[in-house]
């Protein structure tokens, strides 16, 4: 095997990782040495057909991760023979929850022992979102940010480049298919989770759903979207309220709830006003949790995307440098609450 770079023109991964795992091929079976001078990207562009800037984009994050090294008048050539030097990702959350928690551990373990990751928070502050992606942008080798905001963020998030950057969690509209976006379609999700449980919705003469004020609770307009167009469409009385007290818990009625504390006061009220819950009051919630599973007698209804699954394939798509938006399935669970 020759040290002349290749790559295959089809294939999905982009041309730039192609070079790039090619290079760190020859480095592991030793068809290239620490020293050894790299292709010029003039040669490159001769034997492949790929773009000046293909090449710069491969040979400079070898450079970010130290295995290969610039010298004027030399070109690139290998620096360090240790492939297995750590990839910098920086993610940035707008706060860590118990379904969060989930997806970032699976996101994690799917990312490798060879990846060291550094988390923010933004608590859905505007200014504190810009400020941390503002001062890390060159800082590492790739991003993965939740953009949680009902508002447009897209000229933020352009100052990353895309080819380094996955968006996770919810879509931002303006962005094409060559951005990597992993997300949940909120507005879908709720309108056939709701729709899927309308079986056991039909017993209730109205759905009130809950929007808390906490900054650890983000509720996407889809959300809203979802929830108003289910209750027009099938003509069930609906409230939406930002308040949770005992006064607006009435018998014959469905709750929407998010988080699990408010869930957990919820069901206390329900207790003191002596109503059982799923036959006298019903209780469905967004994004499932291990304590979902097991708060009331029979655990709590929710409509939910998988959060493992969805953390080993952003993994996945950051590994590939997989671009295009993908939608993650969600589901209806149901347990005793409805």
């Amino acid at each position: 095997m020759g040290k002349s770079l290749q790559i295959e023109p089809n294939a999905q991964k982009p041309k730039y990782q192609q070079l790039i795992d090619d290079i760190i091929e020859k480095i592991q079976n030793g068809t290239l040495q620490r020293g050894d001078q790299l292709p010029t990207i003039n040669e490159i562009t001769q034997s492949l057909g790929v773009a000046r800037m293909t090449i710069i984009r491969a040979y400079e994050e070898l450079r970010e991760r130290g295995i290969v090294a610039a010298q004027h008048g030399k070109g690139y050539y290998v620096a360090s023979t240790d492939v297995q030097t750590t990839m910098h990702i920086f993610v940035l959350f707008d706060a860590m929850n118990p379904y969060k928690e989930v997806l970032f551990h699976a996101l994690k373990e799917a990312l490798g022992d060879k990846v060291s990751i550094n988390i923010f928070f933004h608590y859905h502050d505007l200014k504190v979102f810009e400020n941390v992606l503002i001062n890390n942008i060159g800082n590492y080798n790739f991003y993965i940010i939740m953009p949680h905001f009902n508002e447009d963020v897209s000229a933020i998030v352009k100052q990353i480049p895309k080819d380094k950057l996955l968006i996770l969690d919810i879509d931002i509209e303006q962005f094409d298919e060559e951005y990597a976006v992993l997300y949940q379609d909120f507005e879908k999700n709720i309108y056939f989770g709701l729709q899927e449980a309308q079986h056991l919705l039909k017993k209730y003469k109205g759905i009130t759903i809950f929007l808390s004020k906490n900054n650890f609770q983000y509720t996407p307009n889809g959300i809203i979207k979802g929830f108003k167009r289910f209750t027009q469409e099938y003509n069930i009385p609906a409230r939406i309220v930002d308040n949770l007290d005992i006064d607006i818990i009435e018998p014959d009625h469905a709750y929407i709830l998010f988080l699990e504390n408010d869930i957990i006061r919820f069901i206390n009220y329900v207790n003191k006003k002596g109503l059982k819950l799923g036959q006298d009051i019903g209780l469905l919630s967004y994004d499932d949790t291990p304590i979902k599973q097991i708060l009331a007698e029979d655990g709590i209804t929710t409509i939910s995307n998988d959060f493992i699954k969805m953390g080993k394939l952003a993994g996945r798509m950051v590994h590939n440098r997989q671009k295009g938006k993908i939608a993650s399935p969600c589901s209806l669970i149901v347990r005793g609450s409805l």
